[in-house]
């Protein structure tokens, strides 16, 4: 776990949980805005990816791995005694949700970014098919789902810097890709248990990764009392990595201090 405090005096505490097959390297430009937009910063890699035991890349025995990991993050970041914002991508958000179902967390609010709730490109049957019965026999074998470094975003210096990665997972098991997919319908499913919490969540309009429609299905059915939904009809699925990244970063950061604003800290 790694903390990036803040410049001067700190208003609230992020903590990020990044995506699948990635690491908190690859979120240098975005920890830099929220500290030096005054605000600590907390984050970790997810176990099997990035910094993380290498014998595991790509593979996890159960979703709670990543659960029971985020809560400690969020945990930590409450010793700061300020209120803390939960900041999900993809995974990460799903991620997020699970917590947020499982789980009473004293959260001030939550940003999703193109949370994996539905993929645009499902394995073939075969795939899925080799899956199922692998899971039993051989959890740890290893798959390729067929993303790319062109499906998560149109910032060329982003692809570039991705392809020369060598903490970038490029297999996944077939136990992950089980445990995903029972998450994704266990958010739908427990959608009623979700603990309530102000919540932001930014979809890219044009994501090749994770069906934006899912991403909106949910949100119109999640029970929030405070809630905002915000398509970029241009942007790939990394939003924090596009071109706009600035205009977006901008938009998740005036939810921050609209919720601040809330509770009655100044900003």
């Amino acid at each position: 776990m790694w903390k990036w405090e803040a410049e001067g005096e700190a208003k609230a505490v992020i903590v990020m949980v990044h995506g699948a097959m990635e690491h908190h390297r690859r979120y240098g430009w975005l920890i830099e805005m929220w500290r030096t937009s005054g605000f600590h910063v907390i984050m970790a890699d997810l176990p099997g990816q990035g910094m993380t035991t290498r014998s595991r890349r790509g593979h996890i025995d159960s979703f709670d791995e990543y659960i029971i990991e985020v809560k400690e993050w969020v945990h930590a970041a409450s010793s700061y005694n300020l209120p803390v914002f939960l900041l999900g991508h993809s995974l990460g958000g799903l991620i997020s949700i699970r917590l947020l179902q499982e789980e009473k967390m004293n959260i001030a609010g939550i940003i999703l970014s193109s949370p994996c709730l539905g993929l645009v490109n499902t394995p073939s049957k075969f795939l899925e098919f080799l899956a199922f019965v692998m899971n039993s026999i051989f959890p740890s074998f290893r798959i390729n789902l067929g993303l790319t470094v062109e499906m998560a975003t149109r910032n060329l210096n982003v692809r570039e810097a991705d392809v020369n990665d060598s903490l970038y997972v490029t297999r996944v098991s077939v136990r992950w890709y089980r445990e995903l997919s029972a998450a994704m319908k266990l958010a739908f499913m427990n959608l009623e248990k979700t603990h309530d919490v102000p919540i932001l969540v930014m979809q890219g309009g044009d994501d090749k990764i994770v069906n934006h429609k899912a991403v909106k299905n949910w949100f119109n059915h999640a029970p929030f009392s405070e809630k905002r939904y915000k398509e970029w009809p241009k942007l790939y699925h990394e939003i924090f990595n596009e071109p706009e990244r600035e205009e977006v970063f901008e938009y998740a950061k005036d939810f921050v201090a609209s919720q601040l604003k809330a509770i009655g800290y100044i900003v």
